[in-house]
């Protein structure tokens, strides 16, 4: 295995760790993963957020009971993508957030948040479920 491949293997590890830091309420695990002078972006609503203790405070603020569950973490190099579904209150929404890497920390991260919806009838012909595991 090569070292580039090693580093690869360590930091999907490390983001694993920070979605489960995230599950489990750990702030000081859960924002490990950032630089000092990180950005977080929430592009739906307009926000930006500088430095990790302002990333920190914004979720740490947050009223409604969370949870989060990985599908899966793709991402090489500088650039690391996490699929998740975070449920909010019992309510699921799709997020997708989008990691730049600048020496093995965060320095900018994109959150993209979709609520779930109902398939129109009209593609049922042309689709399968995914299956409930993979929701």
């Amino acid at each position: 295995m090569s070292s580039a491949t090693d580093g690869e293997a360590d930091f999907r590890a490390r983001i694993q760790q920070h979605w489960e830091a995230s599950e489990c309420g750990d702030v000081d695990a859960e924002h490990a993963i950032y630089a000092g002078d990180a950005i977080l972006d929430y592009p739906q609503s307009g926000e930006c957020f500088r430095g990790r203790s302002s990333i920190q405070a914004q979720r740490g603020g947050h009223p409604a009971e969370r949870h989060f569950t990985v599908r899966r973490i793709l991402g090489a190099g500088e650039v690391w993508v996490s699929e998740c579904v975070i449920t909010y209150d019992g309510v699921p929404t799709y997020s997708l957030s989008v990691m730049e890497i600048t020496d093995g920390l965060v320095t900018h991260e994109t959150q993209y948040f979709a609520d779930p919806f109902l398939a129109p009838p009209g593609r049922a012909a042309l689709a399968e479920p995914i299956p409930a595991g993979e929701q």
